[in-house]
């Protein structure tokens, strides 16, 4: 089940406990159920009670309902799910599905193979062996990869499953395409034989076409003279026609002109006319008979009627009576006058009538205007009489021209009629003409068809023969091509099994386990199965995957062109789940952008509506991207990752919703996470495709880089060369499939085919072009590698930092760093490299400037502890690079493989040294290394113990060998020192700088950033990196003042400040400080996504800053990678070793602080005593419990108020209160922070040691060869520490040089195990054999309960121990502490065995057993009721038993024991308690006035055989920090390596406290462990002759355990 809502699991334990889920129905439906129920309830004789209706519904259901779970079981879900609800367990029959064994994955692939045609029958179950066997070693292999790479690569039956359908998928592929393409390559083999053979039937065609064609020329002539003759005679006639054509023209000119003259005076002619007809208009019949009417009318209106008289006057007889009598008469009829007037003859008015009319017309008073006045009707008459005579007088003057224009007219008649009758010969002759004309031209087209034919025939012949020989090298290609595909054809079944293995299972694993498997493991196999399975010798999936011409196209699209990427890709195009890339640097994803960026669409989990873009591209068949994918995937993708379609295929749910589902789709998904854990059922969904850049890979790509800024002219030459050459293996590959396809489908007589022909041509032209330009740009190219080459070293060493670099995010996750991130640093670097005009001198520089740069890049984002493994990983794999030291060397360093069984010939080293010196002998150059240590004991023994042996010179010859090996002898001499010694190994190797702790200034690193480089500060107790933010935001204008400023500590409800803070902050360009994010764990991915948005398009101003404290374990490590990746790493801790420390102290203040004290001498003085007491507090701590009981967080604000303070007293008292200041100083500044008494003693003495009177006189010493300094200026402070301190040493914190062996030694193995673990490895074989974890357990929890002792008879030893003295009470409640103790030891290992076998359900307090037993660690419930110990589960059992066996004894006879094992004790306390009560009682002294006298002795336990008459002998004590020496009986100074030296048996008895000497005392705490702090037990007065000052500085104690 995936993440199931818990309260689903509530549900379901409830459903299992009472078959009944609360408020699962409502109301209503309850009712019903029960009304449904009752006819049934009574059917079956109950009483249908709702009850009853119920229960017997409940017991139905119980019946029949069946509830399958499914549970992952990776990971640890399951387990704590069955804890939180046991029913899981109790109510439900676990069936555990284990991996298929090997019979059951060949039965099952036998099965699925029986229908597939293409494999011979006897070859399937060799191939069904082939997949289990691949599946099998995938599941070993995985396991191996584990255990040295930590990377989780699973197999399920699924993904069996997946293997046999992707076989079957691909076999069936590729049997089709290579039928394909024999049929293509036959087809064109087949052409061109048949082109050879029709060549002579074309020459044979081509003769008879020949004589045909003659023919044709000959019956073409002959018409050509026919033609000719009818030809000219047209153009004679024709000639004749033009000419009359030509004289018509001219008369029909004339003819227009006239005509157009008589128009235009006609024209004038008109208005007059249209007057008169106007006039006529104004007529009618009433007016005229008004006017007839009229007796006796003016000389005007007869004069009128008279002038229309005499132009209506018949035959021009104009009438000599003209009286207004006749002229009634005239208008009698007034229609009949009307009409005549309408028609009269205006064209023809007799002349005799137009004089008559004459005197009218020139009567002034003959207008009719003035007429009018006297009569409408006569003025109508006026009218018409002025406008027909003046009508007829233009009219007069036209008619001439008519006349002429009508006789013109007849002339143009006369003269078309006759140019028509030639026009109709000219015809008559065109068409026999044209007729002749036709048969010419069908002669000539048969003419040209038979050349034509003949030509075709003769191109025809040509094109056959260019054919066969254009294509004779083809021919044998396609020949031998055949041959080969037939051969594939028999291993195809074989090669394809092999590729399936490939894309199904590798594409996860690194580069060695690809070739382990490929090579190591299937292959052999093939070989050594029974019935053999053909496959082709030495096959490279690659090859048969895809071809030159894909590969090209995909490095021009982006993909890095080294072999796994090449590899990666093919998987990618070729598997049929999901491929899921792991691309940490980002490069697959590039590549992938570029090769679908058409049909793309990017997303990323919980962006808004990537659900709906998913849809989207489903119907449509796109292609989706989803990016930066976390461990866990959204659930609602499920149907969609396992491709469950539903309705035949055509539909997926995705959520509530059924997307139509185009096979086209394709979903591509991605993750930055380096090694992430997906679960096996994600996997088994998904191909898994490591893209991880490899230090090949890097290494083109840096040389690229370099070269294009070294050499841009040589590396755009060669990249334009490597486009060149990879768009001709495109352009052959497109040439030749044109060739074949046109070949393939040509059709018929495809010997015309000229397209072909000309394609085969240019195939063949530009092949022979491009195999010429391949040999210039192989000759080009050899220059420009070989001028590359020499920028080689350059990108070896860069590709070798970055992967130094990215592989310490194995020492700590804070560590993350990007490809992008180095590639700029490495960019920057080769820009400030130092010139040099020599070429071999610039690589030297650029080496060495990139080396420096990555280097400080690097540490500067390291904890002060894993600086040192860098600086030695750094140094050792460049020496390895350069082959400058020998591996094997190199891994006894790191290994330290110890002789065993070997015991010390010399008192100088241990048996532990010895074995490393005795291992170290097996090796050539080490022989006798042995002899001349025990031959020369006391020069190696000067040697050994010497302060700092790693400056001294070794004797005799060894002081010859290289630094390495000198190493090697040092591992076993003095492992303690291999800190200091690497350190020099590695300034000798790389320079100075690299082992200078030099802290980066701020302002530096802030160059580095911008928008979408954020800046973080991994956190340290007691430090504030945040200060510098601000005050140098306050020198570039950023201030909280400013508003442009603004800080947020993150906490619960600020997470909103932040977004607002950030949006704010993007747009306008502000700072922004993210504080403490390591307390907003569920925002951080929201902070991830949201630092990546705003790093595209923000103002260039715009800047955030990130703090968080790092986890103390892996498993607790919430930052995400994105935002550590992309940012620039700062490392905020306190500075390391006294040097360091008292220049930090002292930068606190200036000169001006200095200054300002009046008394000068005595401010300066005590000002650096408390400067240098500060830098020994906070550096003490490092000597761990020796150092200080606890660890307190004193910081730079204690420092700087105690001089405040120093101030204060100085300048308001007279004199130096000493004391004063010594009590504030370590009771309040300090001792504000101090919790321990011992610690609090040890405060105030140093500060007694370091400030008092003395201390003006110039004799204080600070350190052995450390004075205080006199009155100096600031500057002249930090000269005098660079100059005087001595070397980092424990004397400069008053501690023995044995205080830092234990953490020097812890140190040193440390740094050698991490180290160890960055190496690289070759993916060899794994830890073979051994025990499961369970059977181990069993076998050490056997073994312990075994050897448990029974528990003490309590009510016995109660019987026995009738006078109940201190001591009987002592033992007898030791006894009953054991007994609780083995008590729980044996209950939790019967338990613990119980469930192991199965038969108790395993708790939490099992596991959590178990997991201590397997890790070799006390068990916690063991703790809690056991002594205070920091034993392994081992010493800690024989501790146990020694300790059950010393009561024993003493509870045998209740005798106290002759020397009493102190440290058995699980309350010491309470027998020294004892001894004062015995003592007390004796001699009846009040016991709260007693104390102890200690008086060690000069015995040792065996020379003791009873108890002395009071008091107690005690043993088993060890002296930390100094030892006892017996000869003295004094405390004295410890010997080297001496770390805790066994006390003699020491005499405890009891005193009044008034009779005990203190003079010359050490007041020396007991403490249980070497934790020290709460195991304190009591406090022993011995002997010393020195101050005992010096041995609280020392930190000396006593120690129960060790």
């Amino acid at each position: 089940m995936r993440s199931t809502p818990r309260s689903i699991w509530c549900c379901l334990r409830t459903l299992w406990l009472t078959w009944e889920i609360p408020d699962l129905f409502p109301d209503d439906e309850v009712e019903n159920i029960i009304g449904s129920m009752r006819p049934e309830v009574r059917s079956s004789g109950l009483m249908d009670t709702r009850e009853n209706c119920w229960k017997f519904f409940i017991d139905r259901i119980r019946r029949q309902l069946k509830v399958a779970l499914c549970f992952s079981p990776v990971g640890s879900k399951l387990r704590l799910r069955s804890r939180k609800f046991p029913a899981v367990v109790n109510f439900t029959a676990i069936v555990w599905f284990h991996e298929w064994p090997q019979e059951a994955l060949e039965s099952v692939s036998l099965n699925f193979l029986q229908d597939v045609d293409n494999i011979d029958p006897e070859v399937k179950e060799s191939v069904s062996k082939f997949m289990a066997h691949v599946h099998m070693s995938v599941n070993q292999t995985s396991k191996e990869c584990l255990a040295v790479e930590r990377r989780y690569n699973y197999t399920t039956p699924k993904s069996f499953l997946e293997q046999i359908k992707l076989y079957r998928s691909l076999l069936g592929q590729r049997c089709k395409d290579l039928s394909n393409k024999i049929e293509r390559l036959e087809n064109g083999l087949q052409k061109l034989s048949c082109t050879a053979a029709q060549v002579d039937d074309l020459k044979a065609k081509l003769a008879a076409q020949e004589v045909e064609l003659k023919q044709k020329n000959e019956d073409a002539d002959n018409l050509i003279k026919v033609v000719g003759i009818e030809t000219e005679k047209v153009s004679k006639e024709k000639a004749v026609a033009d000419e009359e054509e030509e004289k018509v023209a001219a008369i029909a000119v004339v003819v227009s002109g006239k005509q157009k003259d008589c128009e235009e005076d006609l024209a004038k002619a008109e208005p007059a006319l249209t007057a008169a007809q106007d006039a006529l208009n104004t007529l009618n019949k009433n007016n005229l008979t008004e006017l007839k009417s009229f007796g006796s009318p003016v000389a005007a209106v007869t004069n009128v009627t008279a002038a229309v008289m005499v132009l209506m006057a018949p035959g021009g007889k104009v009438p000599k009576d003209r009286s207004w009598k006749a002229g009634k008469v005239m208008m009698a009829k007034v229609d009949a006058f009307l009409d005549s007037l309408i028609h009269f003859k205006k064209e023809n008015i007799p002349e005799a009538c137009l004089k008559a009319v004459q005197p009218y017309l020139q009567d002034p008073e003959f207008q009719p205007e003035l007429i009018a006045a006297k009569s409408y009707a006569a003025a109508g008459l006026c009218s018409w009489v002025l406008n027909i005579v003046k009508f007829y007088r233009v009219y007069c003057e036209v008619e001439p021209k008519r006349q002429a224009l009508s006789k013109a007219n007849a002339e143009l008649a006369a003269a078309q009629g006759k140019l028509a009758t030639i026009k109709t010969k000219i015809n008559h002759l065109n068409e026999n003409l044209a007729k002749l004309t036709a048969k010419f031209e069908k002669a000539t087209a048969d003419k040209l068809k038979c050349q034509q034919e003949a030509e075709s025939t003769t191109h025809t012949i040509s094109l056959a023969n260019r054919l066969v020989g254009g294509l004779a090298s083809e021919n044998v290609r396609w020949a031998e091509a055949i041959k080969n595909f037939r051969e594939q054809e028999r291993t195809l079944c074989g090669d394809v099994l092999l590729i399936t293995a490939f894309i199904s299972y590798l594409g996860y694993f690194t580069k060695p386990y690809r070739l382990r498997l490929m090579d190591e493991t299937w292959r052999p196999y093939l070989s050594q199965l029974t019935v053999p399975i053909p496959i082709t010798p030495k096959l490279d999936p690659i090859t048969m995957l895809t071809d030159d011409a894909d590969i090209a196209m995909w490095q021009n699209e982006g993909l890095p062109a080294d072999r796994m990427s090449t590899e990666n890709a093919t998987i990618l195009v070729s598997c049929q789940r999901w491929p899921l890339m792991v691309d940490p640097q980002l490069q697959g994803i590039k590549w992938i952008k570029n090769k679908y960026s058409e049909h793309l669409h990017v997303i990323r989990i919980g962006q808004r509506g990537y659900l709906d873009t998913i849809e989207r591209a489903l119907v449509q068949g796109d292609v989706v991207l989803l990016e930066n994918l976390d461990e866990n995937l959204d659930p609602v993708l499920g149907p969609l990752l396992g491709r469950e379609t539903i309705k035949k295929g055509r539909y997926i749910k995705i959520g509530d919703k059924e997307c139509e589902y185009n096979h086209t789709f394709r979903l591509i998904l991605h993750t930055k996470l380096a090694s992430p854990h997906y679960q096996p059922e994600l996997q088994a969904q998904c191909t898994l495709i490591d893209f991880t850049v490899t230090r090949d890979g890097l290494e083109d790509q840096l040389l690229a880089v370099v070269v294009s800024m070294e050499r841009p002219d040589l590396e755009e030459l060669k990249s334009n060369l490597t486009k060149q050459q990879n768009g001709f293996k495109i352009t052959l590959k497109m040439l030749e499939d044109n060739l074949l396809s046109h070949l393939s489908s040509a059709s018929g007589n495809f010997l015309g085919d000229t397209e072909l022909v000309q394609n085969l041509e240019t195939t063949k032209r530009t092949a022979a072009d491009i195999e010429e330009k391949v040999k210039e740009a192989k000759v080009t190219e050899a220059k420009i590698n070989e001028a590359r080459e020499h920028y080689r070293p350059v990108a070896v060493r860069a590709s070798l930092l970055y992967f130094i670099m990215n592989d310490l995010n194995k020492i700590h996750p804070m560590y993350q760093f990007s490809l992008k991130a180095f590639s700029v640093v490495f960019q920057k670097a080769v820009l400030k490299a130092e010139a040099d005009e020599d070429l071999k001198q610039r690589v030297s520089n650029l080496i060495e400037n990139i080396t420096s740069s990555v280097f400080q890049y690097t540490t500067r984002g390291l904890f002060e502890c894993d600086k040192i493994t860098y600086i030695a990983q750094l140094a050792f794999q460049i020496l390895l690079m350069n082959r400058e030291i020998n591996p094997a060397e190199l891994d006894f360093l790191l290994r330290y493989p110890v002789l065993p069984g070997v015991t010390s010939p010399v008192d100088f080293l241990s048996s532990h040294s010895w074995g490393g010196i005795k291992s170290l002998c097996s090796m050539d150059e080490f022989k006798n290394l042995d002899r001349d240590i025990e031959g020369s004991a006391k020069r190696w023994k000067k040697f050994v113990e010497s302060e700092c042996p790693e400056k001294e010179k070794f004797p005799q010859e060894w002081k010859n060998k290289t630094p390495l090996q000198k190493l090697c002898i040092m591992r076993a001499l003095r492992p303690d020192r291999m800190t200091y010694a690497v350190r020099d190994f590695a300034e000798e190797k790389l320079g100075a700088k690299y082992v200078i702790g030099r802290s980066l200034d701020f302002a530096a690193s802030f160059e580095e950033s911008g928008p979408a480089t954020p800046m973080f500060f991994i956190l340290s107790p007691g430090v504030d990196p945040l200060k510098d933010v601000e005050k140098h935001g306050k020198k570039l204008g950023f201030t909280f003042n400013n508003n442009n400023f603004h800080n947020v500590s993150l906490g619960q409800g600020q997470e909103v400040v932040a977004e607002q803070a950030l949006e704010l902050a993007v747009k306008s360009g502000h700072w922004v400080i993210l504080q403490n994010i390591h307390l907003v764990a569920r925002w951080l991915s929201k902070l991830e996504k949201l630092l990546e948005k705003r790093a595209e398009g923000s103002h260039e101003n715009f800047r955030v800053f990130v703090s968080a404290e790092p986890s103390s374990t892996p498993e607790g490590h919430i930052i995400p990678q994105g935002i550590l990746e992309n940012s620039i790493k700062i490392t905020s801790e306190p500075p390391t070793g006294m040097h360091a420390n008292l220049h930090k102290a002292l930068d606190n203040f200036n000169q001006d602080t200095l200054e300002m004290c009046a008394r000068e001498n005595e401010f300066k003085s005590i000002l650096f005593a408390l400067c240098y007491f500060h830098a020994v507090v906070a550096e003490r701590r490092k000597f761990g419990p020796q150092g200080w009981n606890r660890s307190y967080p004193f910081n730079t604000g204690d420092l700087t108020i105690s001089v405040s303070v120093l101030y204060n007293y100085l300048e308001a008292t007279p004199k130096v209160p000493y004391d004063d200041l010594r009590y504030l100083f370590g009771e309040i500044m300090y001792g504000g922070h101090i919790t321990d008494d011992w610690d609090r003693r040890l405060c105030s003495t140093y500060l007694e040691e370091f400030i008092k009177p003395e201390m003006l006189e110039g004799e204080l010493l600070l350190a052995p060869g450390f004075p205080l300094p006199g009155n100096m200026d600031y500057n002249g402070y930090h000269q005098y520490i660079d100059d005087t301190l001595p070397a980092e040493s424990p004397y400069l914190y008053s501690l023995h040089p044995n205080a830092e062996i234990g953490f020097l030694t812890q140190t040193s193995e440390k740094l050698f195990h991490t180290v160890l673990e960055l190496q690289p490895r070759d993916g060899g074989g794994g830890e073979g054999g051994g025990m499961t974890r369970e059977e181990k357990v069993r076998s050490e929890l056997e073994e312990i309960m075994e050897k448990l002792p029974e528990e003490f008879n309590m009510a016995e030893l109660l019987g026995k121990a009738e006078e109940r003295t201190p001591y009987q009470v002592v033992m007898l409640q030791e006894c009953e502490r054991m007994n609780i103790l083995t008590q729980e030891i044996r209950r939790s290992l019967n338990e613990l065995s119980l469930g192991l076998k199965g038969e108790l359900t395993m708790t939490n307090d099992m596991e959590n057993l178990q997991n201590a037993i397997f890790l070799v660690m006390v068990p916690d419930t063991w703790t809690k009721r056991a002594y205070p110990s920091m034993s392994g589960l081992v010493l800690w059992f024989t501790d146990l038993l020694a300790r059950i066996k010393e009561l024993d004894v003493w509870s045998t006879d209740f005798v106290l024991p002759s020397a009493v094992w102190l440290a058995g004790f699980f309350n010491p306390q309470s027998f020294l308690t004892a001894i004062m009560q015995a003592m007390a009682r004796r001699n009846e002294w009040p016991l709260d006035s007693m104390s102890l006298q200690c008086d060690v002795t000069k015995k040792y336990r065996e020379d003791l055989t009873s108890p002395p008459r009071e008091g107690a002998y005690v043993h088993g004590l060890y002296m930390e920090g100094a030892r006892w020496d017996t000869q003295t009986g004094l405390i004295v100074d410890a010997r080297l390596q001496e770390l805790t030296p066994t006390m003699p048996v020491i005499f405890i008895r009891a005193m009044p406290v008034d009779k005990q000497d203190i003079r010359n005392v050490y007041r020396c705490p007991v403490y249980k462990t070497r934790q020290r702090g709460p195991t304190h037990v009591w406090t022993f007065n011995l002997k010393t002759k020195e101050k005992p000052s010096k041995w609280t500085l020392a930190g000396v104690a006593l120690l129960l355990q060790i």
